[in-house]
Parts: structure tokens; C-alpha cells; sequence
């Protein structure tokens, strides 16, 4: 049977790791980069799908370059304490010390800071207690020091607002001495636009107008790692079907098909009606069967598959996971407010739950290869939160490289029919430019999905069946021709 890219000879936690051919392109742009003479300044952004490796990547590229002498040491901040854990256990198969970073940390525990090859920190934990921080430092790595961001995306950076975002501002203060910046990106895009930490900012001409855009400096697409075998592909089921609202003592219903309404307003008002568990003919009551028998499916040939669904807020969710109990199935219910939601998540990763059901702790960095159904019932419709969302149901295990086949057999995305969601779908597994540009600017967009400046025809008020309506399917990354048209 076919291998993943990157081969791990032995066992244990330090087995022999061969890289993959983008980590070994990481290691050489990491030696130009430390190289006296080089000219293209010492922030390093890789863009990396789900699945590619760009933890173990950035750790065998500071290995690589500490054997050499050019770094001494590295600094890893991350968005959630959950994936520190991740950065630690990666750690340790290739050999490096992380230690997490406490300014309260007994004297014991400082000793083995000061011997670790590596500290970890949130943001949020840097940014409380950026001074204490910032005064180990210095004596620790000296100018030898690799600073990582996880996630860059999140440290936004508003060069007219001084006390604008403050995880972006602690990054940048914490590695001022740094010799490099090395920002890891899934989803290298914001929704407001703004620029982030640890990538580099380029000019450049489209027609008259001048741009400013973010340029990584090694982009591995989806596609590519799906052609490798190193992740799955995705299929796509939109449900579709028409939205109705009504008003009681009102003869006329305002009728919209979900697929095809291009107005802004009632494109985002049919998704809110969409996602709700109202009656079994709702949008959202189909898709979840539909997705429930998927996941049957996938079972005869993945035993320990299981499916996550993301939801709108936290009775949204609850209702989801009722609705699902009733069907028999296990369910783990998780969300930031719960103080049990990380031995949930970590539950459900050894296979305790048949679905996870979630509102905003699974869109990103979470690690479960037995995820091979994703539904998809919010009305967050970000690009961002979007591919993170659909994105957790793309990595595989040992145990399964080892008996499928390349390429991997699919994962499955249901979600209702949104235009927006369908023009995300058809490139998830492409690589696009964001583009830097000024709020109002956003109003002059082409994109009628964006813009919201065309209405469409008028649309009869007629009395039509409100039950959910035929399933548009799409395999990535090769599409139907009818989606380009």
C-alpha cells in the first residue's frame, strides 16, 4: 500500500524522521535566510494546509539550524493552550526540549527553562506578562533566537491604531532581537483585512491600481498534499432547497431559493433560516440525516470514523446534540464556556463519541484523523472559518496510511446550499493572495457576493413546499464544469 510523504523509521518517541520534501525546502529558505548576506529580511511566513506537517516542519528546520550553530534556541506562541500540548509532543519525536513558559514557574522548573531548547506561551499569556517575559529572554537566547508564530494569522497589525490588536503587538515586541520570525498558516486571511505579524508585505500592479497583499515564502496547497497521499480530499453536499418567511395574518410569504440568491440580505437571512431545527423537511434536519448515513457508510469501511458538526451558538448546538441522541447515537457537546470541554475533545479524539458537536473550539488546530464527516450548520460564512472548519476532517493516521490507497478515500462535507460556502468549496484546495486594502475599498468589490450591490429579479410571492430540496454535489479538487459557469 501506498505511504505518506515522509517516512518515520522506528518506534518511540524519537523515531528517525525522514522529511518531506516541502520541510526540506523550509530548511534550505531557513539557511538563505540566516545567511549574512541575505537581503530579504528575517520574517518567514509558510502557508500550509491542514495536515501538511508544519509543526514538525518549523521543529526539524530550528533542529537543522541549531546542528549548523545559527540558532540557539526558539520561542513557539500559539492561540490556545490545547495545542500546546501538540507542540510539546512533537517535540519530543524529533529530539528538542519545550517548556512552557510561567513567570510563576518555581525554581525547579526555571532550571529546566534555562536547559530547554525551546519555550512555549500563548498569546494571551505573553501578552499578561510581557515584561517578566521579555527579561528572560535576553539572557536565554541572546540574538539567537527563532521566533514562532502558530497561526499568524491571528496577529493583526494596524499601523494606525498603536493600541490596536494586542496579540499582534506582544509578538512583535517579543521578537524585536529575534534572528527570524517564522509565521505557520493554515488560512492566511482575516476578514478585516488587516496585515499580521511574522509576513512579509508586497506591492503589486493590477491594471492601474497598486495593491498591497501578503506573500508567503513557501505555499503548500491542499491539492498537492492529496496527490502525495499525505491528506484526504474532500466531497462536498450542499443541501439546497427553498426558504420561506412568512408572517402570521399575512397572506404573502417572501419565497427564495437558497442556492441561487445572490442579495446579500436575503442570502444571509435564508442561511439563518436554513441551519434551524424546525420540522424533519427543514434544510438542516436533511442535511443531518443525510450526514448520519454517510457516516454509517464510511464506518463498514473506517471503523472508528466519527463526524463533527458545527453550530451556531450554544442552544443551537444543544438542540443538535438532542436531536442526535435521539437517533442513538454518542455525543460529545463542547464549547468555551464549558470547563470540561478539553477532556471532551480529548475523549472524542480516542474515539469515545460517534459526532462532536462544537461551536468555536474545533475551527482550528484540532487534531482528530477519525473525523471523516464535517456538517456545517452556522452562519459564520468567513473564507477563514470555513476552510478551518471543513479542514478537520482532512489529516490521516499511521494506521490508516498503511491499508488505503492513493488517493485517500474522501472525507465528507454537508452543508446547507450558500452561495458563499459554494464559491469557497470550489477552492479550498487552491491557494489565493489576501489582499491588504482599506475598509471602504470593500465596497467597490466586483463580487456581487461580497458587495451586495446586486438584487437580482424579483422573485414571485407564491406558496411553495419549504422542505429541503435536492443535494448539489462537488468533488475537489477537480469540479463540474456547470460550478465555473
Amino acid at each position: 500500500m501506498a505511504r505518506p510523504s515522509f517516512q518515520l523509521a522506528g518506534d518511540g518517541p524519537r523515531a528517525r524522521i525522514q522529511p518531506r520534501q516541502w520541510q526540506q525546502q523550509l530548511v534550505q529558505l531557513l539557511r538563505r535566510r540566516l545567511d549574512p548576506d541575505a537581503s530579504h529580511g528575517r520574517d518567514v511566513l509558510i502557508h500550509a494546509g491542514p495536515g501538511a506537517g508544519k509543526t514538525l516542519g518549523a521543529l526539524l528546520g530550528f533542529q537543522a539550524m541549531q546542528q549548523e550553530g545559527r540558532l540557539k534556541c526558539f520561542l513557539v506562541m500559539c492561540h490556545r493552550t490545547s495545542i500546546l500540548n501538540q507542540w510539546r509532543t512533537a517535540a519530543e519525536r524529533v529530539g528538542l526540549r519545550l517548556e512552557h513558559w510561567n513567570e510563576s514557574t518555581p525554581n525547579i522548573q526555571s532550571q529546566n527553562l534555562q536547559h530547554a531548547d525551546g519555550w512555549l506561551v500563548t498569546y494571551q499569556g505573553a501578552a499578561s506578562q510581557l515584561d517578566g517575559l521579555k527579561q528572560a529572554l535576553e539572557p536565554w537566547a541572546g540574538d539567537q533566537l527563532l521566533a514562532i508564530a502558530d497561526e499568524a494569522h491571528h496577529l493583526g497589525v494596524d499601523p494606525d491604531e498603536p493600541d490596536g490588536p494586542v496579540w499582534g503587538r506582544t509578538f512583535l515586541e517579543l521578537s524585536s532581537q529575534a534572528r527570524l520570525r517564522l509565521g505557520l498558516t493554515g488560512t492566511p486571511f482575516r476578514a478585516d483585512n488587516l496585515a499580521f505579524c511574522a509576513a512579509r508585505r508586497i506591492r503589486i500592479q493590477e491594471g492601474e491600481q497598486l495593491v498591497e497583499q501578503i506573500s508567503p515564502d513557501l505555499c503548500v496547497e491542499p491539492r498537492e498534499l492529496i496527490a502525495a497521499g499525505d491528506v484526504r480530499p474532500l466531497e462536498f453536499r450542499f443541501q439546497d432547497g427553498w426558504v420561506e418567511h412568512n408572517r402570521a395574518g399575512k397572506p404573502d410569504r417572501d419565497v427564495s431559493p437558497l442556492s441561487e440568491e445572490m442579495r446579500e440580505s436575503w442570502r444571509a437571512r435564508n442561511l439563518r433560516r436554513a441551519i434551524r431545527l424546525s420540522d424533519s423537511s427543514s434544510i438542516a434536519q436533511q442535511l443531518l440525516i443525510r450526514a448520519r448515513r454517510k457516516l454509517e457508510q464510511v464506518r463498514e469501511q473506517h471503523p472508528s470514523a466519527g463526524g463533527l458538526v458545527i453550530a451556531k451558538d450554544i442552544a443551537h448546538a444543544r438542540s443538535i446534540s438532542s436531536l442526535l441522541r435521539e437517533q442513538g447515537d454518542r455525543v460529545d457537546l463542547v464549547h468555551s464556556q464549558d470547563p470540561e470541554a478539553a477532556q471532551r475533545l480529548s475523549s472524542f479524539q480516542e474515539g469515545g463519541a460517534d459526532w462532536l458537536v462544537s461551536i468555536d473550539m474545533c475551527a482550528e488546530g484540532f487534531d482528530a484523523p477519525r473525523l471523516r464527516v464535517v456538517a456545517y450548520l452556522t452562519t459564520v460564512v468567513t473564507r477563514s472559518r470555513f476552510v478551518q472548519g471543513i479542514t478537520r476532517a482532512v489529516r490521516m493516521c499511521s494506521a490508516r496510511a498503511a491499508t488505503e490507497t492513493v488517493p485517500r478515500d474522501p472525507s465528507y462535507v454537508f452543508a446547507p446550499a450558500d452561495p458563499l460556502l459554494m464559491s469557497y468549496a470550489r477552492s479550498w484546495s487552491l491557494s489565493e493572495p489576501y489582499r491588504i486594502q482599506a475598509q471602504q475599498q470593500e465596497a467597490d468589490s466586483d463580487d456581487p457576493l461580497q458587495s451586495g450591490a446586486w438584487r437580482g429579479p424579483s422573485l414571485p410571492l407564491e406558496a411553495v413546499n419549504d422542505g429541503a430540496g435536492a443535494v448539489i454535489r462537488l468533488r475537489t479538487p477537480e469540479l463540474p464544469n456547470f460550478l465555473h459557469q
